[in-house]
């Protein structure tokens, strides 16, 4: 991070706890980021000055990365007893935090509460992902890929509040749909698509309605989050919150059909009608589509390799009225079901244009500019 913070052009300074100098030898970043590393209250400065204050001053933004649960317990109640949590105190620039922890300390209702706390006095907070934590458990609270966290950082010194007093809602991740109570036809949609972009939108100054299917990961902070589970109930909240909404991102992968049949009790697989007649699920797009009214409408189509996939993509967009359509690629190896990052090409208009593939949260923020860009009135 340090590495490519410097080559972007910052000037980086470490500050290390006592803790981080039993992981990472302080020499290592003082060779990184060639600045001096602070790790103590009272060491003797190069030249007298008060060194946490000085540091302060000096500083555009602050980022603790990784933040372990124990420094956003400190920053949210104001405890400055090391070097770290004093600075975080006098410092009034932009302050981000990158959390990576256990899962359930993640998840603990205090984490959850100092967290909160911390964007109510204007925090950044770059949200953990999901996967492979050094205990070796799966879950949230696993610390991003650099890249990720350094365009993250990047976005928020140079942040634009361009969707502010606009209300975005955002649909993300597979709907089920149930033919018993254990087995239910879906997708290998994680969410991560439509959590991206609802970030992308708070971070522009919207408020963000995110209405998700079921997925593991976090909720996204700052954002009214609605859980469902059929594509059903993903209609119904839709349409409650349609007349409030500037700008609707249709990223859900919403199942084509659903049982006809629901059994009480789990079905015998040995029978020949497991499953049952099947009918279409409800087209959210295309029933608000025709009510769009001054709305700005971004629909994602999922497509499978060569199989007129740009024509298919196209044809949604103009039949569902909406504005512009993110093709997806499904399907063969480089599918973006179930992956941290994609390639899309974005329709609007007669144009189409290709973002090349990146992680989501970086591709989300791609595809908000050009929204944002689109948007009646704006800049072009």
């Amino acid at each position: 991070m340090v590495s490519r913070l410097r080559k972007r052009g910052a000037s980086v300074t470490v500050v290390m706890t006592e803790a981080a100098t039993k992981l990472v030898a302080p020499m290592s970043f003082r060779t990184i980021s060639d600045s001096p590393v602070h790790t103590q209250m009272f060491e003797e400065p190069r030249r007298w000055n008060v060194e946490h204050i000085a540091l302060a001053e000096w500083a555009d933004a602050m980022v603790v990365a990784p933040a372990t649960g124990n420094i956003l317990a400190k920053a949210a109640n104001g405890i400055a007893d090391d070097y770290l949590s004093t600075l975080l105190l006098a410092f009034d620039g932009t302050k981000i935090v990158a959390p990576a922890m256990n899962t359930r300390m993640w998840e603990n209702p205090a984490t959850r509460r100092n967290c909160h706390t911390l964007l109510e006095d204007g925090f950044a907070i770059i949200e953990p992902d999901v996967g492979r934590l050094a205990s070796g458990a799966e879950g949230a609270g696993r610390f991003p890929d650099p890249s990720v966290v350094v365009e993250e950082i990047s976005s928020h010194m140079h942040r634009d509040r361009s969707l502010e007093g606009k209300t975005v809602l955002v649909t993300a991740g597979p709907t089920r749909e149930h033919f018993d109570p254990v087995r239910f036809v879906s997708n290998p949609s994680t969410g991560l698509m439509g959590y991206s972009m609802a970030m992308a939108a708070r971070e522009r100054g919207a408020r963000v309605h995110l209405i998700s299917g079921p997925t593991s990961l976090a909720e996204p902070r700052g954002v009214h989050m609605v859980r469902v589970t059929s594509a059903e109930e993903m209609k119904d909240a839709c349409e409650g919150l349609w007349d409030r909404v500037d700008i609707l991102l249709m990223t859900a992968a919403v199942a084509d059909a659903r049982p006809l049949r629901y059994s009480e009790n789990k079905g015998k697989k040995n029978r020949d009608d497991l499953l049952g007649p099947v009918e279409a699920t409800p087209d959210i797009l295309a029933n608000l589509g025709p009510r769009k009214g001054e709305r700005f409408i971004v629909g994602f189509a999922a497509e499978t390799p060569g199989d007129d996939a740009l024509e298919n993509a196209r044809g949604k967009m103009q039949s569902k009225n909406a504005d512009m359509m993110v093709l997806n690629e499904v399907g063969g190896e480089h599918s973006a079901f179930g992956a941290d990052d994609n390639r899309v090409l974005l329709l609007s208009g007669d144009n189409c244009e290709e973002l090349p593939r990146e992680h989501k949260r970086i591709l989300a923020r791609g595809i908000m500019d050009r929204v944002v860009k689109a948007l009646p009135g704006a800049k072009k």
